[in-house]
């Protein structure tokens, strides 16, 4: 549920929500156009950035963001003021009003009466808000494509969340556009810069392994809604101060219901992507980056547990085979979720026992076992990381004030989002083989998944 406000510094700053464009920094910022040319940034100059979805995933990245000295939190933008999510693993308050408050306490330590502008709705934010240079996006799942590219042909560098997109058209348009406007982009993929992955990464590079034939990736991750079947029924009251309609954004419109939102959304196809969507964009990372895989010849992904149309399974195990490249040879890909995981090897000292998040990498010399923020484990040993990262934040920042493209661009992101999203493709096509038709973005023999490899919107949210 949302939280009314219940003190007297929220009622003047609702009837501001009400007009939608609230405030203004209380400064003047020149737009970098005005300057240097469409997306210049001076090393020099602050990165004046909007946060386009602040739940609880918007609120920890608008945090990381605050670290970063040379970055400005100018603009929030969200359909709702107040989320209550002491029940999930954010623990917080988050939505428009309490967001906006932590930023506006934060930087008026060092700026006097600093104020964030606020929009209910971000396409009018992208209208109004000229001196913005990038966004970051924190909206559920289904929205992600529509809000990057609408960004990006705005002319604003994009860092979105995972998974890029809710579907593969989706995250083929969002890399096309992002080649077509060179942008600095970024995945919201955290793993991928942190030192103990890449260092497994390194490790995968150096051949210490010998050949990869095989790769077992897990996580323990399972259904929000146990026991529902299907889209609940019936509906719930409307938070206050939340646009439904704006939150639903491309989906056909129904009525809402408190299981939908927050968090749990990610439950229902129409929204997330289960806990394969939720995940592959970590716990795939590895293999793809660091053995440079490219789409699986087939996926065949089986739902565990409950699973329809409209809902996800509470668990999964299923198959991705990449095809041999001039650097390897086949390799199959086992997936695990909902507490699932592979059996343990016998190359393992039997004391060891695997964690209850990781993946798995089977070489012709050895075995490595990798766990989030663990440092990776050799039968037998070492290496060398690749350069340090300086954050993943951080990364997208220099990215856009002309250093190096980060790691996880839409470039790289998206290859590994349709991966991801081709086990996504098997889950909702109840366990089907998918065999893989890259070239032509096609399920070969298989047409009704159409459907899901491009799914229909409502008009006005149309993407190309």
């Amino acid at each position: 549920m949302i939280h009314s406000n219940n003190n007297k510094s929220k009622t003047t700053r609702r009837k501001f929500v009400k007009s939608l464009a609230i405030s203004t920094t209380a400064f003047t910022i020149i737009p970098r156009h005005v300057l240097g040319g469409t997306g210049f940034i001076a090393p020099s100059d602050k990165v004046n950035i909007a946060v386009i979805g602040v739940g609880g995933r918007g609120k920890q990245n608008a945090k990381e963001l605050m670290k970063l000295k040379d970055v400005q939190v100018t603009v929030i933008a969200d359909p709702a003021e107040y989320w209550d999510l002491g029940r999930f693993y954010y623990k917080s308050l988050a939505g428009r009003g309490p967001v906006k408050d932590m930023i506006e306490e934060h930087y008026s330590t060092t700026t006097q009466n600093y104020k964030v502008a606020e929009y209910l709705d971000f396409r009018k934010m992208l209208e109004e808000e000229k001196a913005l240079d990038a966004v970051l996006c924190a909206t559920p799942d289904h929205t992600h494509a529509y809000v990057s590219l609408l960004a990006m042909n705005a002319g604003k560098h994009v860092y979105c969340e995972k998974p890029l997109t809710h579907n593969i058209w989706e995250a083929r348009q969002v890399q096309k556009v992002a080649r077509e406007k060179g942008l600095a982009t970024q995945m919201g993929n955290q793993l991928h810069s942190t030192e103990e992955l890449r260092k497994a990464v390194e490790i995968l590079r150096s051949g210490v392994l010998g050949e990869i034939s095989e790769i077992h990736a897990w996580v323990g991750a399972s259904r929000w809604t146990d026991g529902l079947r299907g889209f609940p029924t019936g509906s719930s009251t409307l938070p206050v101060g939340f646009n439904w309609d704006l939150w639903l954004g491309p989906r056909s419109d129904r009525e809402f219901n408190e299981v939908y939102a927050p968090v749990t959304w990610r439950d229902f196809w129409d929204f997330g992507c289960g806990a394969m969507g939720d995940f592959g964009c970590h716990e795939l990372d590895i293999p793809t980056w660091g053995l440079d895989l490219s789409a699986p010849e087939t996926v065949e992904l089986f739902p565990a547990g409950y699973s329809d149309e409209n809902i996800a399974p509470h668990g999964e195990i299923g198959y991705f085979q990449f095809p041999a490249s001039s650097k390897q040879g086949t390799i199959k890909l086992t997936w695990y979720a909902g507490g699932l995981r592979p059996p343990q090897p016998e190359s393992m000292p039997k004391e060891v026992t695997l964690p209850g998040r990781g993946s798995m990498y089977m070489g012709e010399k050895g075995v490595m076992v990798y766990q989030p923020f663990q440092t990776p484990r050799l039968y037998p040993e070492s290496l060398n990381p690749l350069e340090p990262t300086n954050g993943h934040h951080r990364d997208w920042v220099d990215a856009i004030k002309g250093g190096p493209s980060a790691s996880s661009s839409f470039e790289y992101a998206a290859r590994l989002t349709e991966i991801t999203l081709l086990g996504v493709l098997s889950l909702r096509m109840r366990g089907e083989k998918i065999y893989w038709d890259a070239k032509n973005m096609k399920a070969t023999g298989l047409p009704e998944a159409d459907q899901f490899i491009r799914e229909a919107v409502r008009e006005g949210w149309e993407m190309g």
